[in-house]
């Protein structure tokens, strides 16, 4: 257990002096100001360009947001992070790999699937940690500008964004089992959610898919209610945990 404390240590050490821990918080906060930011900003914008607009033959009328503009522009804006957190911790188990400097601690008799539960760990907490704090923002702006009621299931609909967003990074576990670099790896994240999104065209598979969370709209909206999200959410939570076993199943076989 010590020898597990002491590598997660290592991995929280590594993603602060890589300076990814402050790059990521930082785009997790721009992005939480950015929200209310774009909302607030939108009336004085289209005025600006109204001119342009009438003369194309385009009428702008009198433009009114609220909260939900700004927490639409949240989820938008966070699959960006998503993006940017599967290309920053794409190589986390690769990289280490090829360098061979994972080979000197199982030899000491670190258990590899603790190695990637500890890795598994840091990237978890970089996502849950950023995820709220993008929120809390998100959440303190609107409610300063307007008025968050009118937003429906606002922290059911940010959980299941956040547990889409652990399905897509544990996908990198197994990954980087088979996989011989990082753009393999986010290759293969891709491919996943390709599969889900193509799934969830299929009407009878969409209530079950993964992609099916990053729907969360409707419900502050009031289109949908919780229970149509619990197949999705199982579903999900369910192949996260295949993912996880996958991956240390495969990595005991990669280092032989």
């Amino acid at each position: 257990m010590r020898q597990w404390a002491a590598f997660v240590k290592k991995e929280g050490l590594e993603l602060l002096r890589s300076g990814r821990l402050f790059l990521l918080l930082l785009l997790f906060c721009l992005f939480g100001v950015m929200n209310p930011a774009i909302a607030k900003l939108t009336p004085w914008l289209m005025e600006l360009m109204s001119d342009q607009l009438a003369e194309s033959g385009m009428m702008v009328g009198e433009i009114v947001v609220d909260a939900m503009t700004a927490w639409t522009q949240f989820y938008k804006n966070m699959p960006i992070m998503l993006l940017v957190m599967v290309v920053m911790f794409g190589g986390i188990v690769v990289g280490e790999l090829q360098k061979g400097t994972l080979i000197p601690i199982v030899a000491k008799g670190m258990k590899r699937g603790r190695i990637l539960g500890a890795k598994a760990l840091a990237v978890a907490a970089v996502w849950t940690g950023g995820s709220i704090l993008s929120f809390a923002i998100t959440y303190a702006y609107s409610a300063y500008f307007w008025d968050n009621g009118i937003a429906a299931y606002l922290f059911f609909g940010a959980f299941c964004f956040w547990l889409f967003g652990i399905w897509i990074l544990s996908v990198i576990l197994p990954a980087s089992a088979f996989a011989n670099s990082a753009a393999a790896v986010i290759l293969t994240a891709g491919i996943c959610f390709a599969v889900s999104y193509l799934l969830g065209l299929i009407p009878a598979v969409k209530p079950y898919s993964p992609v099916y969370l990053l729907e969360s709209l409707p419900l502050l909206t009031g289109g949908t209610v919780t229970g149509d999200y619990t197949a999705a959410l199982c579903v999900t939570a369910g192949l996260t945990v295949f993912h996880m076993i996958a991956g240390v199943w495969l990595f005991n076989r990669k280092l032989v």
